[in-house]
């Protein structure tokens, strides 16, 4: 019997201690900081959703040819649509959906023919400047409404060596129906959607510079 006392003392004090140090251990365990790990979950929320947005595929100078192409296409029809006596202004607001990324991300648009509001960030101030008509940018007249009988363009150089974007620059030239010809100097930088379509994500074109200032 005193043996068994002895024992059962002796397990007694072992189980203690370990509760001790279970104890003793449950606090001394820092407390973890979620922030990281919140981050992390933001992040992988955002690459999914841009995933499904955009395409794994590389863009090719080919596809930025052909996008060109369809931009200057689209531009022919809108006036078209207009000397027609068409509703032009849907049709350009179908152009921009297609060829402009406004329902991707950010756009940065900036124009030929804008002075007051030089940069157009979003899809109605876009189609603002195609087709006029919006009292918040009185300054324009409708660039594609002018209209134009066909649009070329004529690349400097592609740049593709990012794979997820190209960019372009050069001049493109704007028939009129008169056969005058316009030339503007371009930068165009594409990205391309989950469909495989290119979709434009900035835009800046100018005149060419006029030392005489006429």
């Amino acid at each position: 019997m005193k043996k068994l006392s002895t024992f059962m003392t002796k397990t007694t004090l072992v189980a203690a201690a370990v509760m001790l140090a279970a104890g003793c251990t449950a606090v001394a365990k820092p407390q973890v900081d979620n922030s990281a790990n919140s981050n992390a979950t933001t992040l992988k929320a955002k690459a999914l959703d841009n995933a499904l947005l955009y395409s794994d595929e590389c863009i090719t100078e080919r596809e930025v040819v052909a996008a060109q192409k369809m931009w200057g296409e689209g531009i022919v029809r809108i006036g078209a649509v207009f000397s027609n006596d068409g509703d032009y202004s849907s049709e350009a607001a179908d152009f921009i959906q297609a060829m402009y990324g406004y329902d991707l991300s950010s756009v940065l648009f900036k124009p030929t023919l804008a002075a007051n509001d030089q940069f157009r960030s979003s899809f109605d101030a876009a189609l603002s400047y195609f087709v006029g008509g919006n009292d918040a940018y009185q300054e324009d007249k409708g660039f594609a409404i002018k209209p134009y009988t066909n649009v070329k363009f004529d690349n400097v150089g592609i740049i593709n060596n990012s794979c997820r974007m190209a960019v372009a620059m050069g001049n493109y030239f704007f028939t009129d129906t008169n056969g005058g010809e316009t030339k503007v100097e371009y930068t165009f930088a594409y990205v391309k959607d989950s469909k495989g379509d290119l979709r434009i994500v900035a835009h800046q074109s100018s005149l060419p510079y006029n030392p005489s200032g006429n």
